[in-house]
Order: structure tokens, then C-alpha cells, then sequence
């Protein structure tokens, strides 16, 4: 796929759009890359205190993650939902104690945007360890990759699983697996929302750019 040409706006300059829908679309594309561009929709969630919800209030917008290699600790996953203010997504629960990315990419697309037509914003930081997050919990729509368990667990009752974040759980009688730790190589995500108690970006570049230009190839 082609480099699309950097878009560029001034500080306090925005487009001249119709009022209501231009703000709005603006609005949702900021809060989906809010504080670093992990955070969709207002999801941070106490995990340390356990105080994580499997069903998370999300933008409605899913955004796309690429690494060449993840290397996780502490891994459990479950069914769960993603609830958007138009519909509720079903998707597999993904919780890390610890998690390192080589090569992240972020991106999420925003079609038809007014004057402006096509975007897409795309946070990157390169080489090892690009992306490293603490208590992770991410929710997913799609995932590929090639993946390497250690010592992991298949078919615990989600409620029971105990090797990740605390309180990230299931619904008793779920399916739920865990793994002491977890190896993803070539990983494409898709996901709905991501919180996280720390996240650290070596690196990293924020760049908005024209036309539909996402992570995954």
C-alpha cells in the first residue's frame, strides 16, 4: 500500500464542516486515541483494585493493532461484551499482567468526514519493546498471529481464572483459558477498547493521515 501524504492541521484550526456533524465525528476520533492512544471511550477501569467490568462502554469505533512480536505474562481470556450507545459486541477478553510489543502500530479509520473526506490516525513506535503496558485488558473482535502458550490452562470456568490482572473474571460457567505467559509472533488485532494501568511508548509517533490507512495490510 502506497504512504499517504501527512494531513496537517494548525492548533486551534479546525475545518469548515456543517456544525453539528463535523464536531462530533471530531469529538469521537479524539476520544479514541485519549491519553497516548490506548484508551477508547472513556475505559480506563481500576484492574489493580479489581475493579474490572467485563463489559466495557465503548465509542462504537473499533481501531486496528499490529506488532512482529508480543511477549505477555500473566495471560487469561474469556468471553465478554463491548457495549457502544448504537450496539453491544461480542468479544474474547484478553488480560496481561505485563505486556511488551516490538513494532506497535495503532491506527483507526474515519470515513467521510466533511470537506476532508477520508483519515486515518496511526500511532507507531518501532524496534523492541515499542509498546510496554501493565495490567492490560483488552478487548477483541479479531485476532491472528502465531502463538505460543507456557503452562497454560484450557477450559477453567471463566469466573476461576486467577493467573491475570486482579479481577479480571468471567461469568461462572463461561469457558475461560490462562497461561503463565504468552508469545504472539506476526500479531493483527482488532479490537474494540484497551485500558490499562501503565502504558509506555518508546518512540512514538502520532501522525494523522488522508484516505484509509490502517495498520493491517
Amino acid at each position: 500500500m502506497r504512504e499517504a501524504d501527512d494531513v496537517e492541521f494548525g492548533d486551534d484550526t479546525e475545518p469548515e464542516v456543517a456544525p453539528v456533524r463535523g464536531r462530533t465525528r471530531w469529538l469521537r476520533f479524539a476520544g479514541t486515541f485519549a491519553v497516548g492512544g490506548v484508551l477508547a471511550g472513556g475505559l480506563l477501569v481500576g484492574v489493580s483494585q479489581g475493579a474490572f467490568a467485563a463489559s466495557f462502554a465503548v465509542s462504537g469505533t473499533s481501531f486496528e493493532v499490529t506488532s512482529s512480536h508480543l511477549v505477555g505474562t500473566g495471560f487469561v481470556q474469556f468471553g465478554g461484551i463491548s457495549a457502544s450507545p448504537d450496539a453491544a459486541h461480542p468479544v474474547a477478553v484478553n488480560a496481561f499482567k505485563s505486556a511488551d510489543l516490538d513494532n506497535f502500530c495503532q491506527s483507526v479509520f474515519l470515513p467521510n468526514n466533511p470537506i476532508i473526506g477520508d483519515l486515518t490516525l496511526r500511532i507507531t513506535a518501532d524496534g523492541a519493546k515499542g509498546m510496554h503496558a501493565d495490567n492490560m485488558v483488552v478487548d477483541i473482535a479479531q485476532v491472528d498471529g502465531d502463538f505460543t502458550l507456557n503452562n497454560p490452562d484450557i477450559g477453567v470456568d471463566a469466573s476461576q481464572v486467577s493467573k491475570g490482572p486482579i479481577g479480571a473474571q468471567g461469568r461462572p460457567g463461561d469457558f475461560g483459558m490462562q497461561a503463565d505467559s504468552i508469545s504472539i509472533n506476526n500479531l493483527k488485532q482488532v479490537a474494540w477498547g484497551t485500558s490499562a494501568q501503565t502504558i509506555a511508548f518508546k518512540g512514538m509517533s502520532l501522525r494523522i493521515v488522508a484516505g484509509n490507512n490502517q495498520c493491517i495490510k
